[in-house]
């Protein structure tokens, strides 16, 4: 194996892991809830706090790496999540599980921008890109598996397992960083310590105003404080942005109608899918009548096409005009949300076949090309900003929409996520994501550069 191959395989065990412990312990919720006598908003935590500050600390992290060096921020990383990791398996309280949670998803953060900061400096043109698309690969095998495993863990070894496994594996991969290049920082670079602290700060507070939402109420003063100051921070973001030196973002980017339409391509196909893959489990559970591990077996017509379909989508891609293409496959994700509307508790595997399918289609053509073309749109002098300004839009997408649709499920249920109430709400969940897809499809085409067809990556 070559050096650079090695390199590959190693960040790629590393980020195989991360989206593993949101999906994967979705499945757990209910086991958690019932042994730590936890109650709905303090169980979303387990992996609301674990995305919120993955998705708020990665471009951060990536800032600290061009400073003090990208492998000293993946080890730092990788410590961080197996800590977690090992920690929640002894956790006897709700609180602790989550505080470690949140410890977790930041190790997590700056070992995936550490990582792909050492796969930028490692890989060149042509080969960057096939990298980064692997990266993209695995994201999302990660995220799909991530109920099968976890649902298996359950019921083999209890909850706690689940958190256990991918830290297990994040100790592997820290005994092989002593292999990687040791990539320094840049020199002379600084760290945007207000654009971090306003990013990250956006991103939180939008999180926790979502999650307590969903038992507090929309119009209780804490919730609606808390997501206006989420709207502040934003607004202020770009405005500070343009006058760093060294800003988080290259916000100039956006000006690119390539890059802007594969990212918001991305952001409805997370929207529709990842939130079904975190809260469908508990309603399989609870209404449905299944085991973590028949739900986790389930969820495999969902996440399959996504593993299965990304080399009939490269096949497509070089045959179709890319504005149909990556337009196209967010509508067959919409249109499978909107078939889920007609989901209730006698559901079986038959009628939830091609809904499920369809969602996960949409997702499985465009897995890797996204990220190829999006990287490629921006140029090779532009690829390691582009690559985590894309990641970090997908991430921040993913981890915003779990928390909206967790918290549109527990206000219209009341916290009680069962019965009748539930199927209504998870119907109108299914009919808003739907929507998602239509708005994603005609902004997706908008927004695309004309062009013949995809190429070949």
């Amino acid at each position: 194996m070559t050096k650079r191959a090695l390199v590959l395989v190693v960040v790629l065990m590393s980020t195989f892991t991360f989206p593993l412990t949101i999906t994967g312990a979705s499945v757990a919720l209910t086991d958690i809830a019932d042994d730590l006598d936890a109650g709905l908003a303090a169980t979303q935590w387990v992996v609301n706090g674990y995305n919120a500050c993955f998705a708020s600390f990665l471009v951060f992290a990536g800032s600290l790496a061009d400073v003090v060096g990208r492998r000293r921020i993946y080890v730092a990383g990788l410590a961080l999540f197996a800590g977690g990791g090992i920690a929640a398996t002894v956790a006897g309280n709700i609180v602790v599980l989550d505080v470690v949670r949140l410890i977790a998803g930041t190790g997590a953060a700056a070992a995936v921008t550490g990582g792909l900061a050492i796969l930028t400096e490692t890989f060149q043109g042509a080969a960057r890109t096939r990298a980064f698309g692997f990266v993209g690969t695995v994201l999302g095998i990660g995220l799909a598996f991530g109920p099968s495993i976890g649902g298996l863990l359950v019921d083999l070894m209890g909850w706690r397992a689940v958190f256990g496994a991918p830290a297990a594996v994040a100790c592997l991969v820290l005994a092989l960083t002593p292999l990687l290049p040791d990539v320094r920082g840049t020199a002379g670079r600084r760290i945007d310590w207000a654009g971090a602290a306003l990013f990250t700060g956006a991103i939180g507070l939008l999180i926790f105003g979502l999650v307590e939402a969903g038992e507090l109420g929309f119009g209780h003063p804490l919730v609606v404080g808390t997501l206006v100051a989420a709207v502040v921070f934003a607004v202020a973001f770009p405005l500070v942005e343009r006058r760093r030196a060294d800003p988080l973002f290259d916000l100039a980017l956006l000006a690119n109608r390539g890059f802007t339409s594969l990212a918001v391509a991305a952001g409805a196909l997370v929207t529709i899918l990842v939130p079904l893959l975190v809260h469908l489990p508990s309603y399989l559970i609870e209404v449905v009548g299944l085991s973590a591990g028949e739900a986790g077996l389930w969820l495999l017509m969902l996440t399959a096409p996504t593993v299965l379909f990304p080399a009939v989508g490269a096949a497509l891609a070089r045959r179709l005009p890319s504005s149909w293409f990556v337009a196209g496959a967010v509508a067959v994700s919409g249109a499978g949300a909107f078939l889920l509307m007609t989901m209730n508790s006698s559901s079986g595997v038959l009628s939830l076949l091609v809904p499920l399918v369809l969602v996960g289609a949409g997702t499985g053509l465009t897995m890797g090309l996204l990220d190829g073309l999006a990287i490629g749109s921006a140029g090779p002098e532009h690829s390691g900003t582009a690559a985590g300004m894309f990641t970090t839009a997908r991430l921040a997408t993913e981890t915003i929409a779990i928390a909206v649709v967790g918290a549109v499920l527990a206000s219209i249920t009341g916290g009680k996520l069962s019965g009748e109430s539930y199927t209504d709400a998870f119907r109108i969940v299914c009919f808003a994501l739907g929507c998602v897809g239509v708005l994603g499809t005609v902004f997706a085409a908008v927004l695309s550069p004309r062009r013949e067809a995809v190429p070949a990556l």
